[in-house]
């Protein structure tokens, strides 16, 4: 039976890939929220195994050498303190982030594109100013005019958003698996409710 599963993880090395490491920075903060920082479980070892993180949880399952045996780690801790960015780069992603993946002509969170306020066809730059996340329907409904001409109006100003504000957003949107071992450490400097 053992051979079996050293034969069948060999042949689909993915049959491990559902214990992803939580990866949190020196300070026990995760390095990211959204997308939340994990790594596959071999990297996790490797960097425990080169002295680089501590294991502070670990699952039940094992990996084996000829000579060791080895719990898959499911929660680590990086040894030296890395500083987060405080530029926030201008992605789609981020944007979406920023505008909490919703449209913010109708507030839907479906199909998801994005939008030049003032359009680029009138002179519009792509800035943090002057896009936002927008509905394919709104998008087209809105087309190449102004917001008055189209008859929209905007949810909230779009501005370009702080590292910080965009780590807190992401804390809004978690994973769609969360192994209990992480729950800890991820909401940690959460302020109690009384």
């Amino acid at each position: 039976m053992d051979g079996d599963f050293r034969t069948g993880f060999v042949r689909d090395p993915a049959a491990l890939k559902h214990h992803p490491a939580l990866v949190l920075n020196a300070d026990y903060r995760p390095l990211s929220y959204y997308p939340l920082s994990l790594w596959p479980w071999q990297e996790a070892i490797k960097a425990a195994w080169l002295d680089r993180v501590d294991i502070v949880a670990e699952y039940d399952e094992v990996v084996r050498s000829p000579s060791t045996i080895i719990r898959i780690p499911s929660v680590v801790v990086l040894k030296d303190y890395v500083k987060p960015q405080k530029r926030v780069a201008f992605t789609r992603f981020n944007l979406f982030l920023r505008d909490g993946f919703c449209c913010q002509y109708c507030g839907s969170t479906g199909d998801l594109t994005f939008d030049h306020v003032i359009p680029r066809a009138r002179g519009g730059v792509t800035s943090w100013e002057n896009v936002v996340a927008a509905c394919s329907r709104c998008n087209l409904r809105k087309g190449s005019k102004s917001l008055r001409q189209a008859g929209m109006s905007l949810r909230k100003p779009p501005r370009q958003p702080g590292a910080e504000e965009l780590r807190n957003s992401g804390r809004k949107f978690p994973p769609g698996y969360l192994h209990e071992s992480w729950v800890d450490y991820l909401y940690w400097d959460a302020e109690l409710e009384a």
